[in-house]
């Protein structure tokens, strides 16, 4: 994967529009799913776990949707968010098909590998002003998703 691109100045930015990474974010979340279904389709132990694409990845567009309202809706960096029900109903449902609590994790992984393929694929219209603590809110929310579906997959 290459770097990211120096900062766009003033005298770009009239010629190029920049966005935020909440945009890129919920303007992308439909190719940055389908990437990540790519990614776990390609894992030998994810693919063991036999779900046609739509029935695996059916918690991701509630989740985006959580992302993106936390990014434009910015909390102190640690500090909790509302918890989503979508992600206690996603443990419990990967309980039941079968995934092991590793499984569960690698899948989260593989999202957030996913989320930053697409910010570096649309790196020319991002505002790297702000890019660095999303990054950091990006990391936080889904890893605050994981413990939740990590929770009520373990009770």
């Amino acid at each position: 994967m290459g770097a990211f691109k120096k900062p766009v100045t003033k005298n770009e930015t009239s010629a190029q529009a920049v966005a935020s990474v909440a945009t890129i974010l919920d303007r992308e979340s439909r190719s940055t799913i389908e990437g990540w279904i790519e990614r776990v389709n390609a894992d030998q132990n994810l693919r063991a776990i036999e779900l046609d694409d739509k029935t695996r990845s059916c918690h991701l567009p509630q989740l985006f949707k959580d992302l993106v309202h936390r990014l434009r809706n910015p909390l102190p960096l640690g500090a909790r968010g509302e918890r989503s029900k979508s992600a206690q109903a996603h443990g419990l449902t990967r309980r039941k098909q079968g995934y092991s609590a590793a499984m569960l994790i690698e899948e989260s992984r593989m999202l957030q590998v996913s989320i930053f393929d697409t910010l570096r694929k649309n790196d020319n219209g991002l505002d790297f002003n702000a890019l660095l603590p999303d990054v950091m809110v990006i990391a936080d929310e889904v890893d605050s998703q994981l413990v939740e579906a990590m929770t009520s997959y373990i009770g």
